[in-house]
């Protein structure tokens, strides 16, 4: 049993319209691009496939690509995009469901890998990655760098987005390392604003290098953001970039 929490239909359904900005060719074309590159002449692996924001246009860019995915109400939605030959989809928990075949390129974007809420769960998505690449193989994670130096003492929130029609902010389990994500977001023309929160696994970036190690995989490179800029200790996230060994 998976600690992830499922998304049920009505947040599928709304999930590409309240994420615009992260599917603007501004944002897609240096992570396809990225992606693709490290994919080559090989097959690709998403964990979290969701609705296909990412693979979708990376299957159009040429890869070979298929999914893993944990609710089928998201599934259902890549569905209206691409059929199951051109873009087949496992509907599992991306920490131990299985696809057939090896793969050159296992990915995980978007700071999914902690919707897995315990470090157990994390290694063994890890782990996964590892029996699904062929050797030489690549896993890659897109992951924010947790702001807890923004945090003064005392405090537990972190307002990350404040804007005409979103308030969201994050509030910090620093025993547990367990952030939850608040989201009052307005909800049609009379003024109501709508409230959900999710919670999350954050993790440090030398953390998930121990996770790879654990898995067989090395760090390869790391950078700030999918234009390959250079990770800094002011970087809001990272990109890693792990290999299996040949």
């Amino acid at each position: 049993m998976t600690t992830s929490e499922l998304w049920g239909r009505a947040e599928a359904d709304r999930y590409d319209g309240e994420e615009t900005e992260m599917s603007s060719a501004a944002v897609l074309g240096p992570t396809v691009g990225f992606l693709a590159e490290l994919a080559g002449d090989g097959r690709a692996l998403e964990f979290a496939v969701g609705t296909g924001r990412v693979a979708v246009p990376l299957r159009e860019r040429g890869v070979p690509v298929a999914g893993i995915e944990f609710s089928e109400h998201m599934a259902a939605v890549l569905r209206r995009k691409a059929d199951e030959q051109t873009l087949p989809v496992v509907i599992g928990d991306m920490a131990t469901a299985t696809v057939p075949g090896e793969f050159a390129l296992v990915y995980l974007v978007y700071n999914t890998i902690s919707n897995l809420l315990t470090q157990d769960e994390q290694v063994e998505c890890f782990r996964n990655a590892a029996r699904h690449l062929r050797p030489g193989g690549r896993f890659v994670i897109e992951l924010g760098v947790p702001p807890l130096r923004l945090l003064p003492p005392g405090q537990v929130a972190v307002p990350f987005d404040v804007s005409a029609g979103h308030l969201g902010f994050d509030t910090f389990d620093l025993v547990e390392q367990i952030l939850v994500s608040h989201h009052l977001t307005r909800d049609g023309e009379d003024g109501r604003y709508r409230r959900d929160a999710s919670r999350h696994r954050y993790a440090w970036p030398a953390e998930l290098d121990l996770m790879a190690r654990i898995a067989g995989l090395a760090l390869e490179r790391r950078v700030a953001d999918w234009d390959g800029s250079p990770f800094t200790q002011d970087a809001a996230k990272h990109i890693s970039v792990w290999r299996k060994p040949e």
